[in-house]
């Protein structure tokens, strides 16, 4: 009966080893190689029965493994992983884990090395998107020359140019996405651009806030749960969040937070391509494309053991970092306007911003980039006991920083509160606050078409207007 079982586990043993997608190596406690997978040959470029009976510390002389994971692992007594450079000229993630025997002596090592060549091929391919931006520079000049306007993302500067041709470039592919930024810069709306840009934008969008979810509901909630796999659970089942991203994108936000426990079980899912239900036992295939956010320093957190460092790899293809609001000042105009558009519409109201507010909003520093923008914006729009946004609708903060631009245009402030003063006809009083907005927007815009827009007139018309009021539409420029 022992021989039996030790006959099935024998053949239980080697059918893993010679059906398992990693490469599998199993050595004793000396570092002599006792079993490996038949296809290292196809990435270390030996086979089977040249490194058998060998000591990794000679195939690592060789330059087979390079460096040897089982021989660091005999050394630090502990699991252990690296990065491999093979002869074949393959990238490889190699993880080691000791065995011990009763007297906590190592009597075997087991490594498994998954080949990250494909990952490295795709770094390759957006090194050449780079090198193809050069190229062609005038061609990118042209389209930096242009605003970007879509539904929610306008900008203007330089930098947000080039992320947004990155993203347009990359949104084809089925590349992995990462972007990073701080808070509140716009990453989920870059996010879902990049899957309205994709050939997967007839399908799903799913996103995953991943500090949003208490990690003892993680699983289910990621994974799915088959019928009755534990108290209270759905008597159907339920898919998971991964399920419902099938032929879709799967959006992972803050990044970060995502459990350590869950990180391994990610990885696999994403290696493999398929998830497999909380109760169940049978895998279903799945097709996504993923994009990850964070604001986190994921490298750092790799460093410190808070992140896996393969997930980190897997995940790392194509990182977008995208600039805090206060690093590109010249987009803080076009979301202005954009958002004091978007809720005058929403909230059936007129207003417009003192030259005061403008330039208070202007030099703050929006720590909360341009989430706080929109927030505040909306804010003014509902709490402004006027027509016209003051200083003194803003927070208290915001002036501060800001301080001095109010009290340099006392007699306007004046005016605006109460109409009357300084006995003003109304045809006056209309004149002056015209001038007024020609004069910001002048300011704020490159050339009389955009003023044009703006302001809600005619490009005619608003030419008539700055020559009635002495005005120089290049007062941008020229400043």
């Amino acid at each position: 009966m022992m021989e039996d079982s030790a006959k099935w586990l024998k053949m239980e043993l080697e059918a893993i080893i010679r059906t398992s997608k990693e490469n599998i190596v199993v050595t004793d406690g000396q570092g002599r190689v006792l079993k490996v997978s038949p296809n290292i040959l196809s990435i270390y470029g030996r086979q089977a029965q040249d490194v058998i009976g060998k000591t990794v510390f000679d195939l690592e002389q060789e330059g087979v493994f390079s460096p040897s994971i089982t021989a660091k692992v005999l050394r630090e007594k502990k699991e252990l992983q690296t990065i491999q450079r093979t002869n074949t000229g393959r990238t490889v993630m190699a993880t080691g884990s000791p065995v011990f025997d009763e007297d906590g002596q190592i009597v075997r090592v087991i490594s498994f090395s998954h080949d990250l060549t494909e990952i490295e091929s795709l770094r390759s391919d957006y090194e050449q998107l780079l090198a193809q931006m050069e190229r062609y520079e005038t061609e990118i000049e042209e389209l930096r020359e242009r605003d970007i306007r879509t539904e929610e993302w306008i900008a203007s500067s330089k930098s947000m140019r080039r992320v947004w041709e990155l993203i347009q470039r990359v949104a084809r592919s089925d590349a992995t996405v990462v972007f990073l930024g701080e808070s509140g810069v716009g990453k989920t709306m870059l996010a879902r651009a990049l899957h309205k840009g994709s050939d997967r934008r007839q399908a799903s969008f799913i996103e995953v806030n991943c500090s949003a979810i208490p990690e003892s509901l993680f699983e289910s909630e990621m994974f799915g749960y088959e019928a009755g796999s534990f108290t209270g659970a759905d008597k159907k089942g339920k898919p998971g969040l991964i399920e419902l991203a099938d032929k879709g994108t799967l959006f992972l936000d803050e990044l970060g937070e995502l459990p350590l426990a869950m990180q391994a079980k990610l990885l696999k899912v994403i290696q493999e391509k398929q998830v497999t239900r909380v109760g169940g036992v049978k895998p279903r295939s799945i097709d996504f494309r993923l994009i990850a956010s964070t604001n986190q320093d994921l490298e750092t957190m790799v460093k410190q053991g808070r992140f896996r460092q393969d997930l980190y790899y897997r995940l790392h293809v194509i990182p977008i970092q995208i600039p805090a609001l206060r690093e590109r000042p010249e987009d803080i105009p076009l979301l202005m306007h954009y958002y004091l558009k978007k809720f005058n519409e929403k909230y059936g109201t007129d207003k417009w911003y003192h030259s005061a507010t403008i330039e208070a909003l202007m030099q703050y520093d929006w720590p909360g980039n341009v989430r706080e923008l929109e927030n505040l914006i909306e804010r003014l729009i509902i709490i402004a006991d006027s027509q016209i946004i003051l200083p003194s609708h803003l927070p208290s903060h915001i002036v501060q920083e800001g301080q001095g631009t109010a009290e340099k245009q006392p007699v306007a402030h004046v005016r605006e509160s109460h109409p009357l003063a300084g006995h003003h006809t109304l045809k006056e009083a209309l004149e002056e606050v015209e001038k007024e907005w020609l004069l910001q927007a002048a300011r704020m815009y490159r050339s009389t078409y955009e003023i044009a827009r703006a302001i809600g007139l005619s490009q005619p018309t608003t030419v008539r207007r700055l020559k009635k009021y002495g005005i120089n539409s290049n007062l941008n420029h020229n400043s």
